[in-house]
């Protein structure tokens, strides 16, 4: 069986040079070379001078080389002697064969109950006690012949585990997902590079559960490094995005991507319990349509039997007809598909939405008010109960922290185009706000108001869809808003037109034939209440949140214009 510590470092090489005991034995001296000092004569040449012990310089460096190919020779002879030791000792009986190896392929055949340990639970109050873990080889270090040191994690926890040779249960042949079987022992030093820095794990057996084939496209180590941190040529790599995506499988293993994805099931699931508070009822709708709900270019076209389909854009026209079945407050948590050839920092071709519609009892801004409240519950879970998560990842992504004010900043679209003109931009160009702008606006509220969350209202009827409520003092604007997170948006939302014949009307100035959303209209037709509502990409918000910098890096497998794999 090969080594197994030997394993942890493939390029280890034994190395024992010999000492000063290994010199060969002086050369004896050949008579020939003494020689009688002659008296000094005019007649006779001069000869050689002696150096040491009598010698020729050219008979001392003579000497000397053979000396020094006595020695290789000699080194060479006991590295030989000691691989032959290795070989035998690894050729040999193994003492702890039963303590290491590989478990079957299925491994159903029996069920010892046996308690399994998790990585976070384990502290100095565990010391001397056995545990059973699985965990992955995260990174693994060769100390010496008989000792490695790995360092074990499970999910976003990571512990130290010393693989050592005794004489009892480890044997040099006993070293990616492991079972390992160990004592805890308390550090009597704080352990650095570990989540669990106060103890680590004595491996008395260890069993792998599943290895890898070949070799890995790069390391761990070189994927968790600071984004910030210099390459340095000869030492480590930096990993790019594109390789990363490329070999997501591998890059999802570092504990900062474990983190990042913890807290982007943190945002759903504050969502939810923040709706679900509030009377709303989660609803799932089909994701084919007969035709599109906004703009017939930015929506992917299928084929559908003998005609064709489309990738829903959004829930919206679902929600607003569960709003006119009386169902009062509805969310989903969904796909959403956009065909827009966007490659840009934070765009996505499919993404997943957080949607929302409700009924109006007077005034809009009841729905703009709830969405407030519920991102400000969000910021507020994700700080309070995952603050270990947040940490991790910034050591990686280094952000200032996220900030917002109990009394949310709200400024209307003109306040907005105001604030940015006074920074010196034209007003000519701002009957929309685009990305940069919104990045610079982003950037003055920061440093006005010190908050990294605001909120645009009444935005321009002509920059909103057809099923936009217009205002009703002002007909060019829109009873409708724009949620902020470090300067880029993360919600758009309004109230909805309910009436059917202004609905017509409004889609037909927009271009949209009301014959082919014939169905949606006919619900409206049978009374429907005032009411709206908002979409949020959950990425998005993970991205700023986070300041990832990057969306792809808050998407599990991205799709964007230019990748459909992994």
């Amino acid at each position: 069986m090969s080594d197994v510590i030997d394993k942890v470092n493939e390029t280890a090489k034994h190395e024992n040079i010999a000492g000063e005991d290994a010199r060969p034995p002086k050369e004896t001296l050949n008579k020939s070379e003494f020689r009688t000092k002659p008296k000094p004569s005019a007649d006779i040449p001069k000869q050689e001078e002696q150096g040491e012990e009598g010698l020729t310089k050219s008979a001392l460096k003579k000497k000397a080389k053979e000396e020094e190919k006595a020695k290789k020779k000699a080194e060479k002879a006991a590295k030989a002697k000691e691989a032959e030791q290795v070989r035998e000792a690894a050729e040999g009986p193994d003492f702890a064969a039963a303590h290491y190896g590989k478990l079957p392929l299925h491994q159903s055949q029996s069920r010892s109950n046996r308690e399994r340990t998790d990585i976070a639970t384990l502290s100095a109050k565990n010391d001397s006690e056995h545990v059973l873990l699985r965990a992955r080889i995260q990174t693994s270090r060769l100390q010496s012949n008989k000792m490695a040191f790995l360092s074990l994690r499970q999910r976003t926890d990571t512990i130290q585990a010393m693989l050592a040779v005794n004489d009892k249960q480890v044997s040099k042949q006993m070293v990616n997902i492991v079972l390992v079987h160990g004592t805890v022992v308390k550090s009597p030093e704080s352990i650095k590079s570990c989540s669990i820095d106060d103890v680590e794990i004595h491996i008395s057996e260890i069993w792998l559960v599943a290895g890898v084939e070949g070799r890995l496209p790069f390391s761990l180590e070189d994927a968790s490094r600071s984004e910030t941190a210099p390459e340095v040529e000869g030492q480590f790599s930096k990993v790019l995005l594109d390789t990363r995506l490329n070999n997501r499988v591998v890059d999802l293993r570092t504990q900062t991507n474990q983190a990042i994805f913890k807290l982007q099931h943190a945002i759903g699931d504050l969502f939810r319990n923040y709706l679900n508070n509030n009377g709303f009822t989660e609803i799932h709708s089909p994701k084919l349509q007969g035709a599109a709900t906004e703009s017939g270019a930015s929506v992917f076209k299928v084929g559908y039997f003998k005609g064709n389909a489309y990738l829903a854009q959004s829930p919206q026209l679902a929600k607003q007809m569960a709003i006119a079945a009386d169902f009062e407050r509805v969310y989903e948590i969904g796909p959403v598909f956009r065909a827009e050839d966007s490659n840009t920092h934070r765009h996505l071709t499919e993404f997943i939405g957080l949607d929302l519609e409700m009924t109006i009892e007077e005034h809009y801004h009841e729905v703009k008010e709830l969405l407030d409240g519920m991102f400000k519950t969000i910021f507020k879970g994700l700080k309070e109960r995952y603050a270990k998560e947040i940490a991790v990842v910034g050591k990686q992504f280094e952000a200032e922290e996220f900030k917002w004010r109990e009394e949310t900043l709200t400024l209307t679209f003109r306040e907005a185009v105001d604030l940015l003109v006074e920074d010196g931009v034209d007003r000519g160009i701002l009957d929309d706000i685009n990305t940069e702008n919104e990045k610079r606006l982003g950037r003055l509220v920061k440093a006005k108001y010190d908050t990294d969350y605001f909120i645009i209202d009444k935005f321009p009827l002509e920059l909103r869809p057809f099923y936009t409520m217009p205002d009703p003092n002002d007909p060019t604007l829109t009873n409708s808003y724009d949620f902020f997170m470090r300067g880029e948006e993360i919600l758009s939302g309004a109230q909805r037109i309910h009436d059917p014949e202004f609905l017509c009307q409004q889609m037909l100035a927009k271009g949209v034939d009301p014959e082919s959303m014939k169905g949606y209209i006919d619900g409206f037709r049978m009374g429907c209440p005032p009411h709206g509502g908002g979409g949020i990409g959950l990425e998005r918000v993970l991205m700023l949140f986070l300041k990832l910098n990057n969306i792809r890096r808050a998407s599990l497998f991205p799709r964007d214009p230019k990748r459909l794999e992994p």
